[in-house]
């Protein structure tokens, strides 16, 4: 076992590999972005990446305390299905109304990669190539979808 100084280590070693691994690549605009960190510059969306010790997973959490503004962008995202698909190459999981880890009402649209573990520096490798190319392509579909977000 690990103490949690060491697990908060080990987990901040790994999310600045992966931003290092990273840098290099500019975003849908052609600019430098935090991917670690990414703001999606409305409020109340996020797009959430997570490296835990039995799973890895990205997506994207709305998190608007209001659950019927929540359940509004979770329907305007319903009715970017298929470009969302497009984007994404894969089917994700939607979740309206879900509880996150702190016990809040959220909305997730999320995809899960199983039996990897952070803690383990061998799957690092893993891990990273699972979160790319998800969060290079939300960034992609994002950039096209976003302004219809912004007057909410």
């Amino acid at each position: 076992m690990y103490s949690r100084a060491e697990t908060s280590k080990i987990r901040a070693d790994f999310w600045t590999a992966f931003g290092q691994y990273m840098k290099p690549v500019p975003n849908a605009q052609r600019r430098r972005i935090n991917w670690p960190n990414y703001r999606t510059g409305v409020k109340d969306i996020y797009f959430r990446m997570r490296a835990e010790r039995d799973y890895a997973s990205i997506g994207i959490e709305l998190g608007h305390a209001d659950e019927e503004m929540q359940e509004l962008f979770f329907d305007q995202f319903v009715q970017l299905k298929k470009l969302f698909s497009a984007s994404v190459g894969e089917e994700w999981d939607w979740k309206l109304h879900a509880k996150n880890e702190m016990g809040q009402t959220v909305s997730k649209i999320e995809t899960i990669m199983p039996n990897v573990n952070v803690m383990e520096r061998e799957d690092w490798p893993k891990i990273i190539s699972f979160l790319k190319p998800r969060i290079i392509a939300l960034d992609e579909f994002w950039d096209n979808v976003k302004p219809g977000f912004e007057d909410f």
